[in-house]
């Protein structure tokens, strides 16, 4: 092999003398290329250092190093920017299960769909691949608060139940409520055809108490749904509700009994007609426990068959037959035989509305939740004193000023069934001997 130089005299090289020639030349060009950059610094320095930096920039929601442990409804997220988040991307809690997630269309943020559980520690994992195609980790904890205590609550209305026209939704619960506000904004109801209705608290009974109710009677079929989304939320003073809570009914036949206590009868109205006229016997007399309060009641409860005990009315384990309770402080409509012979004529009970066996068996055959009883003309009216469901007595613009969001809230102490009321004491094993004229409800 022959290289020629380009010079005046050709010079002849051996294969050796070549070779080294391009060694020599392949270290000049070596040392050119380090010597200088084009702006006349080194560049072995902070640019190498930079160009090492990944692009992906990762996020945390909630902050990673917040001082504050979240609610476990927060909004619990990854997201990248310069970059996208991969399929490995997960939240697990601490028995190692995945929490349920969804990462976007565009992959730049994973979001958890489901609740976390309270005082939890949740470890993010997986990792983003920046736009410069480098890998970085999804990694860290967070944990979710502990509540100091956990309220529950319990709803009268169950799912797929169909009540009377008068039915008002309520939530008992298990503690005092301090932050009104915040929970009845957590709170929906939604129904269909539209129905104007308000929240209203009432007074404390072993804890808090929130009633819904329309401004009049429903319309016959309205569908009713309501959500309380109370999991997560604080309910003030540390407290932090245990559950979301809801429920759908539907509004049945338009029934009202008309009590008009000088009538000595009752008549249950199916809309506009008179569905059943029944004489009866209304409470009466010197004293006021004794006497049937005027104002709308609302059927709550129906027993075919049970003992009552009243101490106060001087009677224990009395067997009523076909009784509707209207009221908690004790009024119902049920059945009395020992008053038979001044039913229709006067006015003797303990309370109670007095009717025929047969007579209240006809009637309780048509008695549901939520319909409306209305009293009229006894020298007491309806109140917060006589048990749970007074919420007719109030005018609409006295009860909308009792929701939290409106007006002032009842901070005082009104128990749902009153200290004297007349008590259940469960379905009688045996018949009990007849009560004497006059002496139960």
């Amino acid at each position: 092999m022959s290289i020629y130089m380009t010079s005046s005299d050709p010079v002849r090289l051996t294969r050796r003398g070549a070779l080294a020639a391009l060694a020599v030349g392949a270290v000049g060009v070596t040392a050119a290329a380090c010597s200088k950059s084009d702006n006349g610094g080194s560049t072995t320095g902070a640019a190498a250092s930079k160009s090492a930096e990944p692009t992906a920039e990762i996020s945390y929601l909630p902050k990673l190093d917040s001082d504050a442990n979240p609610s476990p409804t927060a909004e619990f997220a990854v997201k990248v920017s310069k970059g996208q988040l991969n399929p490995d991307v997960k939240l697990t809690n601490a028995r190692g299960n995945v929490v349920t997630g969804a990462l976007s269309e565009d992959r730049s943020t994973y979001t958890v769909t489901e609740p976390l559980g309270y005082g939890g520690t949740y470890t993010w994992s997986g990792s983003a691949t920046g736009e410069d195609r480098k890998v970085v980790p999804i990694e860290g904890t967070v944990t979710t608060l502990t509540p100091q205590e956990q309220v529950n609550v319990v709803v009268n209305v169950a799912d797929g139940q169909e009540v009377g026209i008068a039915a008002p939704l309520i939530l008992k619960f298990d503690s005092t409520v301090t932050d009104k506000k915040a929970v009845e904004r957590a709170l929906k109801v939604t129904t269909t055809p539209p129905t104007e209705g308000s929240w209203a608290w009432l007074p404390e009974d072993n804890g808090s108490r929130a009633h819904w109710r329309s401004k009049e009677y429903f319309a016959p079929g309205t569908k009713v749904s309501m959500k309380a989304s109370l999991y997560g939320l604080d309910h003030g003073d540390g407290a932090y509700g245990a559950a979301d809570v809801t429920s759908d009914f539907v509004i049945g036949r338009a029934q009202i009994v008309k009590a008009d206590a000088n009538s000595f009868k009752i008549d249950v109205m199916r809309g506009s007609d008179v569905l059943m006229t029944l004489p009866c016997s209304y409470g009466s007399g010197d004293l006021d426990r004794n006497v049937t309060r005027s104002g709308i009641h609302v059927v709550s409860e129906k027993y075919e068959d049970f003992a009552m005990s009243n101490p106060a009315a001087g009677y224990f384990n009395v067997r009523e037959r076909f009784a509707v309770r209207i009221s908690n402080n004790g009024e119902f409509i049920h059945a009395n035989p020992e008053t038979i012979g001044v039913q229709g004529a006067s006015n003797v009970t303990n309370g109670c509305i007095n009717l025929s066996l047969d007579n209240a068996q006809q009637y309780f055959g048509v008695a549901v939740y939520g319909d409306p009883v209305e009293v009229t003309n006894t020298r007491i009216p309806l109140s917060e004193a006589d048990g749970d469901i007074y919420d007719w007595t109030f005018s609409w613009d006295d009860w909308k000023s009792m929701s939290a969001l409106e007006g002032e809230v009842v901070s005082s102490s009104a128990p749902a069934t009153p200290s004297n009321a007349p008590q259940l004491s469960g379905t009688p094993t045996s018949t009990p001997q007849p009560a004497r004229q006059g002496q139960t409800g």
